[in-house]
């Protein structure tokens, strides 16, 4: 799911010259329909003609949420249609499997256009011929070639800010015998691990108490990170914005498809809390470890998340 993602944001395409919907007579790409209600899976039909190098986009409905603008990332579900000659063919549905988090920037001038300025609670339609998608490059990752168009439906779940990060009462910074933490306002979390040895057992610290709902079991949860390593006290992954990144969206995962410590650790912790999790190997990565992050099946592991949705 991840890789596909993101092979998703990867080669984003070049800006293109023009854009938007003409009031000129209906083109073969604003023949595209959908039906179905907001929240479910949509029924699509295209056209089995050639499309047309019209840029199409559609409010379907209209959502009364937070405005998205540009510097904002999205929680959506989405269907991704290829359309090619006269066939077409559906590349991926989150419906399927759960809803995913992109930039407003994304890239794609033309999905940038059909979801900036839109509302949380939208469905919206984006039909791009190639120079508003991936160009002249296409995208071999996912299979669409430089003469494909893409059709996306894509329902508006919830907006984030650039900065993003964890809004209730800080109740902690850990310390003593497990690590410190620390951090300004919407910047990464400073992990300090001290010198002594790890906890046996998996540890679970709200250091800061949201007062959103309380995370269930088999939900999907969108989240800020950071990852260190007991043994060499380094950031071994996050996914907070930086300099090289300034416009990288926080992560959605599915629990009980994760380690274990965040499938049983993050259950009952409020949306808008940062927590902090101590992870023995066994609750990690097991005996194998993960020799490309570095990891030996012997080393305890350190998150510090903030929970910024919940969704079922």
């Amino acid at each position: 799911m991840r890789r596909l993602i993101a092979a998703l944001l990867a080669p984003l395409a070049v800006a293109a010259a023009a854009a938007g919907c003409s009031s000129s007579p209906a083109t073969t790409n604003q023949a595209v329909t959908v039906a179905g209600p907001q929240g479910t899976a949509p029924s699509v039909h295209i056209p089995a003609r050639q499309p047309d190098r019209r840029l199409v986009t559609k409010t379907l409905v209209k959502g009364h949420g937070q405005k998205l603008t540009k510097s904002d990332s999205f929680l959506a579900n989405f269907n991704l249609y290829v359309w090619r000659g006269k066939t077409n063919k559906l590349l991926f549905s989150s419906f399927k499997t759960m809803p995913q988090v992109f930039p407003v920037s994304i890239g794609l001038s033309g999905l940038q256009k059909a979801v900036a300025g839109q509302r949380v609670g939208s469905r919206v339609l984006a039909v791009l011929p190639p120079q508003y998608g991936y160009g002249t490059r296409g995208n071999a990752q996912i299979g669409v070639r430089p003469t494909d168009t893409l059709v996306w439906v894509i329902d508006l779940l919830h907006a984030f800010p650039a900065d993003a990060s964890a809004t209730g009462k800080q109740v902690s910074t850990g310390g003593g015998s497990l690590p410190s933490v620390h951090a300004a306002g919407g910047t990464a979390p400073q992990i300090q691990i001290p010198k002594s040895a790890p906890p046996p057992k998996l540890v679970v610290t709200t250091l800061i108490k949201g007062t959103g709902p309380a995370v269930k079991a088999g939900q999907s949860i969108v989240v800020r990170y950071v990852a260190s390593i007991w043994r060499t006290r380094q950031v071994f992954n996050d996914n907070w914005p930086s300099t090289t990144q300034p416009a990288l969206p926080p992560t959605a995962f599915k629990l009980g498809q994760l380690i274990p410590a965040w499938n049983t650790g993050l259950v009952g912790i409020p949306v808008g809390s940062r927590v902090m999790l101590v992870v023995p190997p066994a609750e990690g990565y097991g005996k194998t470890g993960n020799p490309q992050a570095g990891i030996k099946g012997t080393d305890t592991l350190v998150f510090v998340l903030d929970i910024l949705s919940a969704t079922s």
